[in-house]
C-alpha cells in the first residue's frame, strides 16, 4: 500500500528530514510581488422608479387608449346619422343598468338575466369539457398507444368551426339549450386535452427514472410527480377554453334563441336599437375579460412564475 501511495505522489511527497531548502518564502516574495488584481466593482442595485412615474404608466396610457376609441366612435356616429353617439349610448346604458333584472315575459327580460342564463350554459359546456378533456389528455400523454390513436382524430376535428357542431346538438338533443352546450362542450374540450397531453409528455425523463428506481404506484407517479409538473400546461389550456367557450356561446345564441346575450344582441339588432348593440357588445367584453382574469389568478396562485405573462 505504501509503495502505491508513494507512486502516486511522485516527486511532491518529500521526507521531512532530508528536506532540501523550502521554495514556500520565494514563492511568497513572488506573490507578494505581484501586482494586485483588481478589485471588481459591485453591482448597482437596480434604481426603482419614482412612484409618480409608476402611476403615470399605469393609468395615463390606459385613459389615452380610451379616450382615442371614443375619438374615433365619435368621428364615425358625426358622418353616420344612424351610429349613436358615446353620449347617447352612455345616456342609455345608464337607463339600462338602473333596473337589468327585471323581467316582463320571457322574451322580455333584463340584461342581466340574459348574462346570467350565458353564463351557465358556459358553465356546464366548460364543466364537462374539463371533466372529460383533462383525463383524457393525461392518458394520452402517458400512453403512446393512446396518443397514436387519438391524434389522427383530433387533428381532424379540432379544426372545425364550433358552430358546425350545432346542427348536430340540435339533431340529437331536439332542444336549443341542450344544443348550445353541447357547441361549448365541443369546442372547449381541444385546447385541454392538446395542453395536458403536451405537458404530461414534456416531464423530466429523470423524474420519471426516479419514480421507476423508487418502484413508485401509477397514482404516486400521477399525483406526485405528473400533476405537479403538468399543471401549468392544464391551466393554459383551461384559460384557452374559457375565451373559446365565451365567444361561441354569443353566436350559438343568436341561431338557437331563447335567453341569452347572444339572442338579446340579435333580437335588438332586430328591433333597429344599436345602442343596446354597442352597450351588449361592451357587456360581452367586460365579461370574457373577468372570466380570463379570474383563470390567471387561479393559475398564478398554483404555479406562481409560470404563468406570470
Amino acid at each position: 500500500m505504501s509503495a502505491v501511495v508513494e507512486s502516486i505522489m511522485g516527486d511532491n511527497a518529500k521526507p521531512a528530514g532530508n528536506a532540501g531548502p523550502v521554495e514556500r518564502p520565494q514563492a511568497a516574495n513572488e506573490a507578494q510581488a505581484a501586482p494586485a488584481a483588481p478589485a471588481t466593482a459591485a453591482p448597482r442595485a437596480p434604481r426603482k422608479k419614482p412612484l409618480g412615474a409608476s402611476a403615470f404608466m399605469r393609468i395615463v396610457p390606459p385613459v389615452l387608449g380610451v379616450a382615442v376609441l371614443v375619438l374615433i366612435w365619435q368621428i364615425i356616429a358625426a358622418k353616420n346619422s344612424s351610429f349613436p353617439t358615446p353620449w347617447a349610448t352612455l345616456q342609455e346604458a345608464m337607463s339600462m343598468f338602473s333596473d337589468p333584472f327585471y323581467r316582463n315575459s320571457p322574451n322580455d327580460q333584463g340584461i342581466g338575466w340574459n348574462v346570467l342564463a350565458s353564463l351557465q350554459r358556459v358553465g356546464v359546456g366548460f364543466g364537462l369539457a374539463a371533466l372529460v378533456g383533462i383525463p383524457l389528455g393525461f392518458a394520452i400523454g402517458r400512453v403512446q398507444f393512446l396518443s397514436a390513436m387519438f391524434s389522427p382524430i383530433i387533428s381532424l376535428l379540432k379544426p372545425v368551426s364550433p358552430l358546425a357542431w350545432l346542427p348536430i346538438g340540435l339533431l340529437v338533443f331536439k332542444s336549443a339549450n341542450p344544443a348550445a352546450i353541447w357547441s361549448i362542450f365541443i369546442c372547449s374540450i381541444w385546447p385541454m386535452i392538446i395542453n395536458t397531453a403536451v405537458g404530461v409528455q414534456r416531464v423530466p425523463q429523470d423524474y420519471m427514472n426516479v419514480a421507476r428506481v423508487l418502484n413508485l404506484s401509477e397514482w404516486k407517479i400521477l399525483t406526485k410527480i405528473l400533476f405537479p409538473s403538468v399543471l401549468p400546461y392544464m391551466l393554459t389550456g383551461v384559460r384557452l377554453s374559457i375565451g373559446t367557450a365565451w365567444l361561441v356561446i354569443v353566436a350559438a345564441e343568436m341561431l338557437t334563441g331563447g335567453v341569452g346575450i347572444g339572442f338579446w344582441v340579435w333580437d335588438e339588432w332586430n328591433n333597429l336599437n344599436v345602442p343596446h348593440i354597442i352597450i351588449a357588445i361592451v357587456v360581452i367584453g367586460v365579461v370574457g375579460l373577468i372570466l380570463e382574469q379570474a383563470l390567471v389568478a387561479l393559475a398564478k396562485a398554483f404555479t406562481y412564475e409560470q404563468v406570470s405573462n
